[in-house]
C-alpha cells in the first residue's frame, strides 16, 4: 500500500508541472491551483512514481490508464464548472479526475466499468477523505436515477455520442466527450439550449482508453 505522504519535493514538482499547463494554453486559475493541490502520485502505481509529475498518461492496470494532465486540465476547463453544479463523470479510472471536479466545489457523481478499478478506486478515495459518489456499472448510458446534470465529462474515448447522456443533461448543460475510432478522439463539447436545441464544437485531437459498455465499443 502507498503511504499518503505528500511532501515538499511533491508540491514543488506539481508546481512544475502547473508552469508547463500555464503554457500550453491553460487560463482557468481555478483548474491550475486545483492541479496544484492535488498529489497525483497518491493515484498511480508505485513503480511510476517518480514520474508522476511528467505531462504524460500511465497504466494504472485493468487496461486504463490515469489521463494526462494536460488532457485533465483541459477537459476541465472546457466543462466551465460554476460551484455546486451537478456533474456525472464517465470513467472513474483513478478517482484523480474525480477528486479535480470535486475541488472544482462541484457535486460530483461518477461511474466505472471495470469492478476491480471501481473497488480499488472506492478504497483510495475514503482514505484520502474525499466523497464517494462513484457507482459501478455502464457509463455510456448515463446515470438516469441522478439525472438532469448541468455538466457530463466522458473520460474515455465514445463511437458515437450516446444520445442518452444529452437527455440527461440539464438545459444550459454542457457535455464533453471524445468521440472517434480506437486509435485517437476529437474532444467533442455539445451544449444543449433551453428549448432542447443542440450545439456541438470540435476542440482538437486526442487519445484515450476506449469506452466500454452498450453504447461504447464492445472489444
Amino acid at each position: 500500500m502507498i503511504a499518503l505522504e505528500d511532501n515538499y519535493k511533491h508540491k514543488g514538482l506539481r508546481k512544475n508541472l502547473v508552469e508547463i499547463l500555464e503554457k500550453k494554453g491553460i487560463t482557468d486559475q481555478k483548474v491550475c491551483n486545483v492541479i496544484g493541490k492535488i498529489p497525483r502520485h497518491l493515484f498511480m502505481d508505485s513503480a511510476f512514481l517518480n514520474h508522476a509529475y511528467e505531462d504524460k498518461a500511465f497504466p494504472i492496470g485493468e487496461g486504463q490508464t490515469i489521463s494526462q494532465p494536460y488532457t485533465v486540465a483541459y477537459q476541465t476547463q472546457l466543462l466551465d464548472i460554476k460551484k455546486g453544479e451537478k456533474i456525472l463523470e464517465i470513467g472513474t479510472g483513478s478517482g484523480y479526475q474525480y477528486c479535480v471536479l470535486v475541488e472544482m466545489e462541484a457535486n460530483v457523481y461518477s461511474m466505472e466499468y471495470n469492478a476491480k478499478l471501481f473497488s480499488k478506486t472506492l478504497n483510495l478515495l475514503k482514505k484520502l477523505k474525499y466523497p464517494t459518489k462513484v457507482f459501478l456499472g455502464d457509463g455510456s448510458k448515463g446515470m438516469k436515477t441522478q439525472a438532469p446534470f448541468n455538466k457530463i465529462l466522458v473520460t474515455a474515448g465514445a463511437p458515437f455520442v450516446p444520445k442518452a447522456l444529452i437527455e440527461q443533461l440539464s438545459p444550459m448543460g454542457r457535455l464533453v466527450i471524445p468521440v472517434g475510432n480506437q486509435s485517437y478522439q476529437e474532444m467533442v463539447v455539445i451544449d444543449k439550449q433551453e428549448g432542447g436545441k443542440i450545439t456541438k464544437k470540435s476542440m482538437g485531437k486526442f487519445q484515450f482508453v476506449d469506452l466500454k459498455g452498450d453504447n461504447g465499443w464492445k472489444n
